[in-house]
């Protein structure tokens, strides 16, 4: 029989252990994509990928998420929540290891599984942190979400000097992101022994009406969520090879994609806080939105170095705000936990599966005209249907 210090003493432990395995999974929920957008022109190179394939690339984790959202809970609700997070890692860390071989079906193969191992942690991650934390849910999501923000802005900044600096190769660089896979992993099998209960599976939530499906509200949430992903999947696949073209150097692109995320992070942080104290959020979709078009707006105006540093700050405030808005959405927009679920579901599927087309639209269009106007013009326009949208959904409704 343990006594009560010992039982205090190992509740401490896990509680202490519990926070460093979410940050650690938020860790891991970006940099296997974000490390890719500074070296994508030279693994075109190394194995001879059109631009539309190098879209394609970039588009797969998205069709995953798309794909998986609905059937993570699923499988939650057979293993447990930190069974199937601990599942999600590890597929993670296989695709990561297949993906650096330098062979184009490998790459394409161990993107596939970095996509599936990212999804079950997209979905999973929040549900854990309600669960575990339904007092400080916000300022818990803020935590993780601003990690997230963190790594994802370090691996597009070191991808190059990794690659180069270290001469480690395109390869080499990507497969670095292991490592902290690896360290999650090792936190989450402890978690699991130290918590071995599976009376924190997820419910199976049947969407009853099809009254989701068939709310305009709904629907304007998930275009939204669409919309403003297919921006930051976008960017973070061409963003460094526009600035390239620019005149800028692949390291210094590297550098700027990750002062862009950087840019975004308190806004990120905010963001939750002042939409969970507003009745209406479309002022708030508005400012970003207007970030948004003047940001990418500037930057086709041409090379002029203060113009296009103006337009990455622009571009990474409303994309690090409009993500965390999207999410605010889910939980604001909805009367209870099963109507949140639903949503979240539908948002998320159909929502990933619309910015999935982005990145291989952008590839194309650049190989179909060669310079970066026309597809700059669309990410104008793409920031007005986000902008939109983002209002529409904004509004003091109930799905």
């Amino acid at each position: 029989m343990h006594s009560p210090q010992t039982q205090d003493n190992k509740n401490s432990l896990y509680i202490i252990l519990l926070i460093s395995g979410i940050v650690l999974v938020a860790f891991n929920l970006r940099p296997a994509i974000t490390s890719v957008g500074p070296l994508v022109g030279v693994i075109q190179e190394d194995v001879g990928l059109a631009h539309w394939s190098a879209g394609l690339l970039m588009s797969i984790p998205l069709i995953s998420f798309a794909v998986m959202s609905s059937l993570v809970p699923r499988i939650a609700a057979r293993l447990s929540n930190e069974k199937t997070l601990l599942l999600g890692l590890v597929i993670l860390l296989v695709g990561i290891c297949i993906r650096s071989i330098s062979m184009t079906l490998f790459i394409f193969v161990g993107t596939l599984l970095i996509g599936v191992g990212i999804a079950i942690g997209n979905v999973l991650l929040p549900v854990v942190v309600k669960e575990k934390f339904p007092q400080k849910f916000g300022l818990m999501t803020s935590i993780y979400s601003t990690s997230m923000g963190l790594f994802a802005s370090l691996a597009s900044g070191i991808s190059i000097p990794l690659a180069h600096g270290l001469k480690l190769g395109w390869d080499g660089a990507l497969i670095v992101w292991g490592i902290p896979t690896i360290i999650a992993i090792v936190v989450w099998i402890l978690l699991i022994r130290l918590n071995p209960a599976k009376d924190n599976a997820v419910k199976s939530v049947r969407i009853s009406a099809k009254q989701i499906w068939r709310s305009p509200l709904a629907w304007k949430i998930a275009l939204f969520m669409g919309f403003q992903s297919s921006l930051f999947y976008i960017t973070m696949s061409w963003l460094p090879e526009i600035l390239y073209n620019y005149g800028i150097s692949r390291g210094t692109a590297g550098w700027l994609l990750s002062f862009t995320q950087i840019v975004g992070v308190p806004v990120s942080f905010l963001v939750p806080i002042l939409a969970g104290r507003l009745r209406s959020q479309v002022w708030i979709a508005f400012a970003l939105g207007m970030c948004s078009i003047v940001g990418y707006g500037g930057l086709s105006m041409g090379s002029s170095y203060p113009i296009m540093i103006l337009s990455i700050i622009l571009i990474g405030i409303a994309l690090g705000g409009n993500f965390p808005l999207a999410l605010s959405y889910i939980g604001i927009r909805a009367r209870n936990g099963n109507q949140a679920a639903e949503l979240s579901g539908m948002a998320q599927s159909t929502g990933y599966m619309l910015a999935a087309i982005g990145p291989i639209l952008i590839g194309y269009l650049y190989d179909m005209t060669q310079v970066w106007t026309i597809p700059l013009i669309t990410l104008i326009v793409i920031s007005g249907v986000v902008t939109t949208f983002g209002m529409l959904s904004g509004r003091d409704k109930y799905v």
